[in-house]
């Protein structure tokens, strides 16, 4: 578990490369909007790497700039907390709608909602609290989220994909992600005296 812990990002970079692979073979074969969700599934792996990996200190940096701790390397954030929420909420999500999408629309908007809910949080929130240029996820935000979800709402608005009940879901259950998914897991899963403890790496630089 404790590998799992420390490595969820890395084992993504893998399956962002299966997934690559799998759209090479099936490419023309999926509809237009699945295999954007495919792209969407491997631009979060990117992302989470952008966060995790390298640079790599988005942990440190929400815990200490977004909420002030003195604890920076497992509070509120933990790396128990940041598997479920990354893993769990958002490769078990990205995936469904990479599957569904054709059938249940809505999974694709919650889940692009989450992309813009991340672009917004890092661009805006992050580098006002931080009075910063740059955090981890600042780029992936930018190149890859941002073009995937005008793709998205240009695809869907352009084909009337969505039905007012699919856009009604999608919209609800995108906030409650990017709410209750994200924000609300890690205060409710923090723990001063967790032993599930993240690395100097995964801290501010003493140079920002």
């Amino acid at each position: 578990m404790n590998f799992l812990r420390n490595h969820w990002f890395d084992i993504g970079i893998i399956l962002g490369i299966i997934c690559g692979i799998y759209l090479y073979f099936v490419h023309g074969q999926i509809s237009a909007l699945q295999e954007l969700m495919w792209i969407s599934l491997i631009t979060l792996f990117a992302h989470q790497v952008e966060e995790y990996r390298y640079p790599g200190y988005f942990p440190g940096n929400i815990n200490k700039v977004m909420f002030k701790s003195n604890q920076p390397d497992r509070y509120p954030l933990n790396t128990h907390s940041a598997l479920i929420i990354n893993v769990v909420i958002g490769w078990g999500f990205y995936l469904l709608a990479a599957l569904f999408i054709d059938k249940a629309p809505w999974l694709g908007l919650a889940t692009i909602l989450i992309s813009v809910g991340n672009t917004f949080f890092h661009i805006v929130v992050c580098n006002m609290k931080g009075r910063t240029f740059y955090n981890p996820g600042v780029i992936t935000s930018l190149f890859l989220f941002i073009p995937v979800s005008y793709l998205f709402f240009d695809i869907i608005i352009r084909n009337n994909i969505l039905s007012p009940l699919d856009w009604a879901i999608g919209i609800i259950l995108g906030i409650a992600l990017n709410f209750g998914g994200i924000l609300w897991l890690v205060i409710f899963m923090k723990d001063k005296n967790t032993k599930s403890i993240f690395a100097q790496r995964f801290l501010i630089p003493p140079t920002q």
